[in-house]
């Protein structure tokens, strides 16, 4: 189990993360969901110990990641989002490297490598890692991780710039992560990884987390809406009060280009939100519909898309 309470990180005025706070169970994937810049990378420095929280607490398996700094790292594997390889090193020297690192030695090491190469698909690569594909340097950036077996497995962006295929692999190689029991924290800006892997998630946006819970009780909080979009040219004050008048319409966001509506049934409303509109002259260029999702959610909350 992984234990964040009131976690705070700034850089002078810079506030990077801002009293985050949530728990992450073994046995399952819990989602860090946000833009680049929304303070993923810096919660996972704090988890690690790699950086000082300015506040808050962090426990991973019962230790006080402050205290038993040693301890508590010991039992994570960490993928960061920058790849952490000897580029001059073949995936078994690499993971030679870090299993020794970790304490492993003698028949113990060989038979992970074995097995870590095996995994990630790379046992027949004998060459420098300078000379892989991204998703196979992907792969065993991850291997290195879960070469001594940790029992917490933090994950950030692990899937940046990789093919299909090696996304699917790193995929099963976290589900197998959770089938043995170790908790995971996967951090991602791909709503569509999210909604796949992780069973809990925290929207972050800003250093804070601004929603969490499960997936489906994520996405209950957007309700049965969907989420309309329209570009043109627009005056925010008239185009909100003409809306207003149409039942059960929700304005998420107005101004001089676009509107975000979320609304119970788009195709019954929507001749009512065009006449609106047309009434106080505005000009509609496009419209788009956003079914409910993680990703309305994000808008619902934000008032805009989740940048990447």
């Amino acid at each position: 189990m992984i234990e964040v309470e009131g976690l705070r990180k700034t850089y002078g005025d810079v506030v990077a993360v801002d009293d985050v706070s949530f728990t992450a169970e073994p046995g399952r994937i819990f989602g860090l969901l946000g833009p680049n810049g929304a303070g993923k990378s810096t919660t996972i420095g704090c988890i690690s110990g790699l950086l000082r929280p300015t506040a808050g607490r962090v426990r991973v398996l019962g230790k006080d990641v402050a205290v038993e700094r040693r301890a508590a790292r010991a039992q994570l594997g960490v993928v960061p989002q920058e790849l952490a390889l000897y580029e001059d090193l073949s995936a078994e020297e690499n993971l030679r490297y870090w299993g020794g690192a970790y304490g492993l030695r003698g028949r113990t090491l060989d038979l992970r490598v074995r097995d870590v190469l095996a995994t990630t698909g790379l046992a027949d690569r004998h060459d420098p890692v300078k000379n892989f594909s991204g998703g196979m340097k992907r792969r065993i950036n991850f291997g290195c991780a879960i070469v001594h077996e940790p029992q917490a497995l933090l994950l950030d962006e692990p899937t940046v710039g990789v093919d299909p295929q090696s996304r699917v692999r790193l995929f099963d190689m976290v589900r197998e992560q959770v089938a043995r029991g170790a908790t995971v924290i996967y951090t991602t800006h791909y709503m569509e990884e999210a909604e796949q892997l992780c069973d809990r998630l925290a929207i972050v946006d800003h250093g804070k987390v601004i929603a969490a819970g499960t997936r489906d009780e994520l996405q209950g909080q957007v309700g049965e809406r969907d989420l309309l979009r329209i570009t043109g040219v627009f005056d925010p004050g008239t185009i909100e009060a003409a809306l207003r008048g149409i039942e059960a319409l929700e304005i998420v966001q107005a101004d001089a280009e676009s509107v975000r509506l979320a609304v119970p049934d788009a195709s019954r409303i929507l001749p009512s939100v065009f006449q609106a509109l047309e009434s106080v002259g505005a000009e509609i260029r496009e419209t788009t519909m956003t079914q409910p999702s993680l990703e309305s959610l994000f808008i619902k909350l934000t008032g805009k898309e989740l940048r990447t």
